[in-house]
């Protein structure tokens, strides 16, 4: 029986909207700046908006495992929002939000996912605390890298 699992993560940097929607939306970048992320590929190209692209993101925790899964990009309203499913040891769907307030730019990130490694399944009732920490992490280092590569001040994550 597959474990859900539902996280919501906010980051705030003072820095402009779109260099951080730009380094967001182009992740076949991330590798170069977010600890944790091996490597994006691109499978399948979508229309010129990027709609319906696959990209495979293969992740590297704090805690000694690895994940791969594909991205299907399901809806892009530009500098507010991107969605996708996430099909393949994650299977789901994850939200990107953004906002700019005050010179504040604030993102959102939802995601939503059930797991398809056995083992993450037997062993989630003892692992599921261990898993949001691990996830916490990884996006933490998704902000400090963010942060650094456009020299922006992290406000919060």
């Amino acid at each position: 029986m597959a474990t859900e699992y539902s996280f919501v993560t906010k980051w705030q940097f003072r820095a402009p909207l779109e260099p951080i929607w730009d380094a967001i939306y182009d992740s076949l970048d991330w590798p170069n700046w977010w600890k944790g992320v091996l490597a994006v590929e691109e499978l399948q190209k979508g229309d010129a908006r990027g709609i319906d692209s696959v990209r495979e993101y293969t992740w590297k925790s704090a805690l000694p495992y690895k994940l791969a899964f594909n991205m299907r990009l399901t809806e892009r309203e530009d500098y507010k929002k991107l969605a996708g499913i996430a099909f393949g040891e994650l299977e789901g769907n994850g939200t990107w939000f953004f906002e700019q307030k005050d010179g504040i730019t604030y993102v959102q990130y939802n995601w939503n996912v059930i797991t398809n490694k056995i083992w993450m399944n037997w062993f989630s009732f003892l692992l599921k605390p261990a898993f949001q920490y691990n996830h916490d992490m990884v996006m933490k280092w998704g902000a400090e890298g963010l942060a650094k590569k456009l020299n922006a001040e992290l406000v919060s994550y």
